[in-house]
Order: C-alpha cells, then structure tokens, then sequence
C-alpha cells in the first residue's frame, strides 16, 4: 500500500481562500473569501484579496474571534484534508502564540473575575436591594418636591 496523506499535495499556484480552507482556518471557501474581504486576513502586511496567489514563505494574519495568528506558509494545497495534515501546510510563528497564550489568560482572570459567588440572592442581598430601591424612591419624590 503506497499511502499518500502522510504528506500535504504541494501545488505551485493556489489562491489564499483555498489555502485557508485547506488549512482549517475556515469551514468553507465563502466563510473565507469573507474574512478576507471584511479584513480580517493579511498577507505579509497588506490586505488582499481573496483572489491573490500564494506563495511559499508567506507572513499570514488571520483574525479569528479575540485570536489573532500569524502564520508562515511552508507548504501550498488545494485540497482539504485531516487535521494532522492541514498542520503541516504551516507554522505559527513564537510570538503570536505568546500573544495568544497571554490574551487567553487575561480573558480567564477577567471571566473569573466578573462570575457571581452564588447565582441568587442572599436574604441579606434581597434587604439591601429593597433598601436601595426605598432609599432610591424616597430620593425622587424629594427631587419631585
């Protein structure tokens, strides 16, 4: 048996919303042509277009949620395949991975951050709300007067 997939098809020409989608950053060909259209993708620096070759050694920013990557084309392909093998068409480059790993953590501590201890109110909560609202009304109907 002569298997092929453990090694990426390497094409000389092929345009950056197939590469993208080869490389599974994007589910479809169109959720790709739209992210490169609306911005969110970069090639060494500069907007392009969906339609722009791609070439080995390329610098890609691809926008994703809060994730910002940058990646260096090693390998071009067409052709969709498993994760395994869509990883090999490129490598994310140390500082964008450090950058990632810190936003992640400064998002986990401010989520942590912002969760309630307990998901209803205490009695004594439910007092100081009602005192608030009292304190509250009785301030308005002074400004009222």
């Amino acid at each position: 048996m002569n298997r092929t997939a453990d090694k990426p098809t390497s094409v000389q020409k092929v345009r950056i919303d197939k590469w993208l989608w080869a490389a599974r950053f994007f589910k479809t060909r169109s959720l790709a042509k739209s992210a490169i259209e609306g911005g969110k993708v970069h090639c060494n620096g500069e907007r392009c277009k969906s339609s722009r070759e791609l070439e080995v050694g390329a610098l890609l920013k691809i926008r994703q949620g809060w994730d910002e990557k940058s990646v260096v084309v090693k390998v071009l392909s067409d052709q969709r395949k498993g994760a395994p093998e869509a990883a090999l068409l490129y490598e994310e480059t140390a500082e964008s991975i450090a950058t990632r790993e810190a936003a992640a953590a400064q998002r986990k501590v401010l989520n942590a951050s912002l969760q309630p201890e307990s998901g209803r109110p205490t009695k004594q909560d439910r007092r100081r709300i009602n005192r608030f609202r009292q304190d509250l009304h009785a301030s308005q109907d002074q400004q009222k007067n």
